[in-house]
Order: C-alpha cells, then structure tokens, then sequence
C-alpha cells in the first residue's frame, strides 16, 4: 500500500515529543600508585570516608585515607589487574553488608558475600558496617543472664545480654571453645550468633562450622570469614560486619551474640593498612588510633532500653597472648574496654583443668546481677573458695603438717576444681550446674576420692530425671532456689549418695 506522508509526518512528531536526552555524569579519578592492594587516587576530591569505589574489572575498594590532592584506598581485593592511569568511579555508597533473617545459617565473607554455595542471600535490609553505638540514655543495665552453659563461667564469671567480656590466653588454650560452647548453648533459645573469624586458616574456619552444624547450631547462627590469605582490608572490615549484622538484632528488639575471634589478628591487619597508607606508627609500630579501632566495634554492644525495644547485642572479643602477657599493648586495651575478661592459663589447660580459667585474674564486672537467682545462691562461696585453695595448695607443697580447717580448705577445693571441669562443646542447662555446685557446697563430696567425683556427677543427673524430675524442672523453670525446693534437692542428693557409695562397695 503506498506511504502517505502526513501518517510518516506524525510519527516523526510523536517520537520527537517523546525523546528525552538522559545526560549521566560519573565523578571518576585516576591511579596514581597501585601496590600491596593499597591505592592512591588522584581526583576524588568530594570521595567519603568509608566509601567505595570501583575499579575496572569490578573491583572494589573503601576510601581510608583524605588527603589534600588524593585518596587512599584499601582494595577488597588482589591488585594484579589495576595499573596506573586507570580510571576510578566513585559509588556514592558507605560500606555496607546486608542483615535480616536471609543471613541466618549461612556463611558470608565481611562484604556479605555467601561462601558456602546455598545460591545468593535475598535480603533487603542492608547496614552500614561503621555506625553510632548507643548513647548513655538509649541503654539500660546489664541485667538478663546470657548462659555459656559452662558451669565455671556461669557460677562465677557470669555473662548478661548487652555485656562485653574479653576471652583472653595463649594460643591453643581453648578460647574459641568457650565461643563455640555459648553458641551451641543458645540452641532453642532466642539469641542470634554471629561468629566473626578474623586471620584464621580456611580449614579451621570450616572446622568450627562443622562442629556448628553437627550441633544444629547453624540453625540460628552466621559465619563471617575473613581468612588468612584474605587482603588485611576484608581482616579489617570483618568484626565491623559481624557487629552491623547483629545490631539488626539490636534495634528490632531481638537479641545477638558476637564473637570476634581474634582481634589480636584484627589489630595486626589494621596496622599492616595503617603503614602502607603511610599513617604515622607509634607504639609496637601501631597507629596511635589502636584503641579507637577497638573502642568504637565494642561500644555497639548494648542493652537497649526497654522502650526502645529492649533488644541487646551481647560482645565476646578474644585475645590471643604471647606467653602470658596480659599486659601487652593490645591485651590492656582490650582489657581497658570491656566488662571483664575470662583468662585461660596454659598451665591449669595442660594440667587437665578445661576450660583453663584462672579465677584469680578472670573477673565479670557486671557481678551478680548477670545471674540467677538459683546460681548466685549456690555460687556466691565457689570463688571465694577457689582462691583461697589456690593459695593454700601453693603453700601446703612447703609445709607436711597441717591443722583440720587447712586440711578441709584443700580437700574442699580440689572437689570444687573437679566439678569445674568440663568436656568440649558439652554446654549444661541451668538446674544441672546448680545441683552439682549445690552437693559441692553442702560438703557432700568432700569424703569422696577425686578420682570418683566424674562418675558421681554422671549418674546423679539421670537418677534425678528418674526419681525427681520436679526439682530440676523448678529450677530450670523458675530459676530460683527456694526453700522448698533446697529441701527436696538435700533430700535427692542424700538418697543418691547413699545409693553410689552402696554401688561401689558392691
């Protein structure tokens, strides 16, 4: 059919009406050095610190350093494909992960990436990874036990939602089992775990994620990894990640656990990025805002006001030492800033006693009010008991004669220290622990060879779920060691003892 020219003349109009020029500006600055994964850029005056950048091949990198004509930036990432003159974008965005319920189970690398192989994480709530910690007047007082399910911890070192306690000792003295132990311990409660590797072998990173889901731990658990052969940026940025995804938790009225495990290789790295972005170095060449990169991850770990929603995010950095120096520069910081710290002793460790914890320099500045009524009414004399056995045992290897109450002191104590211990990732509920430090206290093991004390703990707790359910029931119910149930728990015991000795004669 021919063409007519008015119906070619009103398209022409029409398309002309509707064509919009769309004019996008990208604000792009140029390599000017390029090394060790440190880059300085030339032309990013109005960059933010903390924001990312990107550069060819995808890659991504966060703005550390202002300075008057350049920036510098720590890349996420190997730098064998970056080369001076290349051109940079800036992203307009501050680094960030994302949170919510897609995390749980999973594990990530501190940008939030899965590692694990489930497909990708759907989410759309992200969060900053550097923000405000709660003000004076949003927090409230560290008052709601958070149970480790390790009798020596729970009795006398004990931690409350919100707390910040330090885990600190040389290495291979079992500092991540005690993380590992509050994790598992969490199991059918509702506390969210994030557990944050910092610099540690990729096997055992995927050491600890096995044992996680052996225990169906994973089930409410997140894994951010950042690995030993990882840029010291992502080491970095790996404890502000963890920490963003449990002030999700936080600030919806729910509750977090984080373990940062360890911030000795968290300050390592950071110092690593501090001399190649030429940052002046002060003590043990650190950069003399060490401290700051502490203080302000752990001052996130809040109990918020109830008001506010009364969610927590309780903190469980961990300190490796270097023979026991707990007064080396990073240890005494970390130190300064929390609410106590538990001390693990390679001594006690290699001596049988695990968890290794030295109840002499361990301490919970949060006290009693972290505990339950039930625990602090059976461990209120445990470590004063404790103390007093570790200096009297010290003097008794000088001394052959000793008088009745020595003699007691010391036989009361190795029956304390035996009950203390504890196998790996064997986390024990509340009435459980109450009952076996209850029978201690009341002196009914002290005619028991220490020899016989595991055994006697082992079968007390079923003869119990046979014979008396009620009483650990109350307990772990109501948490409270009342008269009525004192005298039924003395009466229980008595019976059971009666019953052991009779089965061991026999």
């Amino acid at each position: 059919m021919p063409l007519r020219p008015e119906e070619i003349t009103s398209l022409l109009e029409q398309e002309i009406t509707q064509y919009e020029t769309g004019l996008h500006m990208d604000k792009v600055g140029t390599v000017l050095k390029i090394g060790d994964s440190i880059a300085t850029i030339y032309g990013l005056e109005e960059a933010m610190a903390g924001e990312l950048l990107e550069f060819p091949g995808g890659l991504k990198g966060m703005v550390l350093n202002l300075e008057e004509s350049c920036v510098g930036v720590a890349l996420f990432g190997p730098d064998r494909g970056i080369k001076e003159g290349d051109i940079v974008k800036r992203t307009g965005l501050i680094a960030s992960v994302p949170v919510g319920e897609a995390l749980i189970g999973r594990v990530v690398n501190p940008l939030g990436e899965p590692l694990d192989g489930k497909g990708p994480i759907v989410t759309t709530h992200r969060r900053n990874i550097e923000s405000r910690a709660p003000n004076v007047v949003e927090r409230q007082p560290v008052k709601e036990p958070l149970m480790t399910g390790l009798k020596a911890i729970d009795s006398m070192i004990p931690i409350g939602r919100g707390q910040r306690e330090l885990i600190i000792g040389d290495r291979g003295t079992g500092k991540t089992a005690i993380g590992i132990d509050a994790i598992i311990n969490q199991k059918g409660g509702d506390v969210h775990c994030i557990y944050v590797a910092i610099g540690q072998k990729a096997s055992s990173v995927a050491a600890v994620v096995d044992i996680l889901e052996k225990y169906e731990a994973m089930e409410y658990t997140t894994v951010v990894s950042a690995t030993a052969e990882q840029p010291a940026s992502l080491l970095y940025i790996a404890p502000y990640a963890g920490c963003a995804i449990g002030e999700h938790d936080l600030y919806n009225g729910r509750h977090a656990l984080c373990i940062y495990d360890d911030l000795s290789k968290h300050a390592v790295a950071y110092r690593q990025l501090s001399l190649l972005l030429r940052r002046p170095p002060g003590r043990e060449a650190f950069p003399g805002d060490v401290f700051y990169l502490h203080s302000r991850l752990l001052e996130r770990a809040a109990k918020l006001r109830d008001d506010l929603g009364g969610g927590s995010l309780t903190a469980l950095p961990v300190i490796e030492t270097q023979a026991g120096d707990v007064s080396g520069y990073i240890p005494t910081n970390v130190i300064s800033i929390t609410d106590g710290q538990i001390y693990l002793e390679p001594d006690l460790f290699y001596a049988g006693v695990r968890p290794a914890i030295n109840v002499g320099i361990s301490v919970s500045r949060v006290g009693g009010h972290a505990q339950t009524q039930a625990m602090k009414s059976v461990g209120g004399r445990l470590r004063l008991d404790l103390a007093q056995y570790r200096e009297l045992a010290a003097f008794a290897q000088f001394g052959s004669d000793l008088d009745k109450t020595t003699q007691a002191q010391l036989t009361r104590g190795q029956r304390n220290v035996e009950i203390l211990k504890q196998g790996q990732y064997q986390p024990m509920p509340l009435w459980k622990q109450v009952v076996i430090i209850f029978a201690a206290g009341k002196g009914l093991l002290d005619d028991l060879p220490v020899g016989d004390i595991p055994a006697f703990e082992e079968k007390l707790y079923p003869f119990l779920d046979e014979k008396y359910p009620e009483v650990g029931h109350r307990i772990q119910e109501d948490k409270v060691l009342s008269d009525e149930t004192r005298a039924q728990l003395s009466k229980a015991l008595d019976e059971y003892k009666r019953q052991f000795l009779a089965s061991k004669k026999s």
